[in-house]
């Protein structure tokens, strides 16, 4: 079973071959160029498109961003990233439409075994010593919003519609259409009429 395979399947895999460098290194060298370019550089948000798995065709990134593999990440339509989006794309990504992303956002689709000599010394069977790692999934669903700092790890899925408050950690899954926040993120209320803002729009 090839590395990629073993990621997908849910087991230990081995993060270091040379099989999973070479898919992370044109994720890294293209976000490396995005991230030098002028915002306004008609070319620079079409490189994404050079390494992620799908994405619709309105999307903006503000960048600086950070994928480890891109070609694992699916995303929507009318996705909005602002400041230091982090995808750690070990897992697959799915991220549906209209999904906004705050400043400093975390997607942690990976992990490393509890025992240490499972995570930085388990010998693979071709004799070498390696870290060790394995990745669930992350699912978000349409209309999401992901307010600044958030970080959200893999094994869980954001329901329609849900908010994210600020400096959370979401450890497990959200309903659609609820306000949650916290460390762990935790479900507050439901999202209603009450917090409509349409009285603070000027015509």
């Amino acid at each position: 079973m090839r590395e990629e395979e073993k990621i997908f399947a849910g087991k230990l895999f081995d993060a270091r071959t040379q099989e999973l460098r070479d898919k992370k290194h044109k994720a890294h060298e293209l976000c490396r160029q995005f991230n030098t370019m002028d915002e306004y550089d008609p070319q620079r948000l079409p490189l994404v498109r050079e390494f992620i798995g799908a994405i619709g065709q309105k999307y903006y990134f503000q960048g600086p961003i950070q994928f480890n593999y891109g070609c694992h990440t699916f995303i929507g339509e009318n996705f909005f990233a602002n400041f230091n989006l982090l995808v750690m794309d070990d897992g697959r990504i799915w991220i549906g439409d209209n999904v906004m992303v705050g400043p400093n956002v975390s997607l942690l689709c990976t992990n490393h075994p509890l025992l240490p000599d499972e995570r930085i010394r388990l010998r693979y069977p071709d004799g070498h010593v390696s870290m060790s790692e394995f990745a669930g999934e992350i699912h978000i669903e349409d209309d999401v919003w992901l307010a600044a700092n958030v970080s959200v790890l893999d094994g869980v899925t954001i329901g329609k519609g849900a908010v994210i408050g600020a400096g959370s950690v979401v450890t497990r899954d959200i309903p659609a259409g609820w306000l949650a926040a916290g460390v762990p993120a935790k479900p507050i209320r439901k999202i209603g009429p009450e917090d409509s803002k349409l009285d603070l729009l000027v015509e």
